[in-house]
């Protein structure tokens, strides 16, 4: 019913994906040169897809269009959050009041603003690594320190070591915690016995918490997503983030839903947000959230069968790579600690010689170097030549 096989040309769209990465991954301008054109390169690295969204939503987008004026915009109509609620309460068993709900033109852009309310300049925020960068970067950016507590590596499981993350919690100083449910880059679901012992450092230690779940519609189909607040269904000191960015691949419509519980930060939050929405992007997140169930089972279903497709050739074609696929997202984090040191920069690698684009370990804060970050939220036929060109310059390499 839907071609997830169909290969879209994003070249001349302003697209991060194919114009973006020299200064992302780089840090460079557009004189960066590479043995590869840009247009020869395989692109796994930033987290949108290379699939088309889904009809429904076009459709809704274009309805809205129909309409012909596009001013100021916010959501009024209760439409909105009910579909969103309906989505949570069928996938999740868990619901919020309306009140609560405000939206962010992203959920980086939401930490930010979150960092700097709720920490003054001497508290620390407390984050689980590897983590996604702009966890640590929201912290650094109002002058925050950053606390790291590793998450622990058995053979490709990851677990929370939680006696660090309590004595690392237990310090005064340390007024926020930034966790990702599931964990983005190891695609942890977290299970609720886990969840609930989270909850119980919390709230021993008074902290608050931003809960980012903007993967939780991305799991494998045999796994389901626990909210961090439907486990603490009381604690007032919670934010949780969502957003239908990654699900839909929607992350240039800058539409996020942020769960706010406490009535003094919401009521700051709203004072300090101009607070209008783009009006195509509300009708594009409520039509997915309405509609857009069948193509997200159908997607499921089409990563699932990536993540087996790259597990099979990594272990026929790469054999001291360690990779067991994901419980979430459609990232997959493969251990190239046999084939490469610590220190090398496995983006510059892989860019210069197998012409792919990807996020090595060491862009993950901590406890992630040899690691690289692969995105497979693409056509098979573009995985293949992606897993082909990575195995064969490791190959050669060897070879030397």
């Amino acid at each position: 019913m839907y071609n997830f096989d169909e290969i879209i040309d994003r070249k001349n769209s302003n697209a991060m994906s194919t114009d973006g990465f020299r200064d992302y991954i780089f840090h460079a301008d557009e004189n960066m040169k590479f043995p590869y054109a840009d247009d020869e390169f395989i692109r796994m690295w930033v987290a949108d897809m290379e699939f088309a969204v889904p009809d429904v939503v076009i459709e809704g987008i274009k309805e809205r269009l129909d309409r012909r004026i596009l001013g100021y915009t916010k959501v009024f109509s209760p439409d909105y959050y009910e579909a969103f609620v309906r989505w949570c309460r069928a996938r999740y068993g868990w619901s919020f009041p309306k009140e609560e709900l405000v939206t962010s033109n992203g959920v980086v852009p939401a930490l930010y603003d979150l960092v700097e309310l709720l920490c003054s300049p001497k508290d620390k925020v407390l984050i689980l690594t590897p983590s996604y960068a702009f966890f640590k970067h929201a912290a650094a950016f109002h002058g925050r320190e950053c606390v790291c507590s590793d998450l622990i590596n058995k053979g490709g499981d990851w677990t929370i070591d939680f006696a660090d993350l309590e004595r690392k919690a237990s310090d005064p100083w340390v007024k926020l915690l930034i966790f990702c449910n599931p964990h983005n880059p190891t695609g942890r679901v977290w299970r609720e016995e886990e969840l609930k012992e989270i909850a119980r450092i919390v709230e021993k230690n008074r902290l608050w918490v931003i809960s980012d779940e903007i993967h939780c519609d991305l799991l494998r189909c045999d796994q389901i997503h626990t909210p961090l607040g439907k486990v603490m269904a009381d604690y007032n000191q919670l934010v949780t983030c969502m957003a239908p960015s990654k699900t839909f691949n929607l992350a240039g419509m800058m539409i996020s839903n942020i769960l706010i519980r406490d009535e003094s930060l919401r009521k700051l939050w709203v004072r300090r947000h101009f607070n209008c929405d783009n009006p195509l992007s509300i009708a594009a997140a409520q039509a997915a959230y309405e509609k857009g169930g069948p193509w997200l089972a159908e997607l499921r279903k089409y990563l699932d069968e990536n993540f087996a497709f790259t597990e099979r050739y990594l272990r026929e074609n790469l054999p001291k790579a360690r990779f067991k696929t994901p419980e979430a997202t459609y990232l997959a984090w493969v251990d190239l600690g046999e084939y490469f040191s610590p220190e090398e920069n496995l983006s510059e690698f892989f860019a210069w010689n197998a012409g792919v684009l990807l996020e090595g370990g060491s862009m993950f804060v901590q406890n992630g170097e040899g690691f690289i970050r692969l995105n497979l939220a693409c056509p098979r036929s573009i995985l293949e030549e992606g897993l082909r060109r990575i195995c064969e310059s490791i190959a050669r390499r060897q070879a030397k």
